[in-house]
């Protein structure tokens, strides 16, 4: 799976759990999923969960607490896939 696929379906897995004051537009590689795109604790549980079913990966907590922004999540993905091959 190629970089840009990877952050498409990252992308879709975010929108779900946007507020309504926030466009899926708004989503960049360097968006903070805290501070910009105002996705709150529980909701960044979901989007890891989600994350694992969507990649097939396992996320460890260590994880979850690097993954700050949009990017960060694709470096912890892209790891964990290479890790899995």
């Amino acid at each position: 799976m190629q970089d840009e696929q990877r952050y498409q379906k990252l992308k879709e897995i975010i929108k779900i759990y946007l507020p309504e004051d926030v466009s899926v537009d708004q989503v960049g590689q360097e968006s903070h999923f805290i501070e910009e795109l105002n996705i709150n604790s529980a909701n960044l549980v979901d989007i890891v969960l989600d994350v694992e079913d969507t990649f097939d990966i396992m996320l460890e907590n260590e994880d979850m607490e690097q993954m700050q922004t949009v990017q960060d999540a694709l470096a912890i993905i892209d790891k964990k896939l290479q890790h899995k091959n």
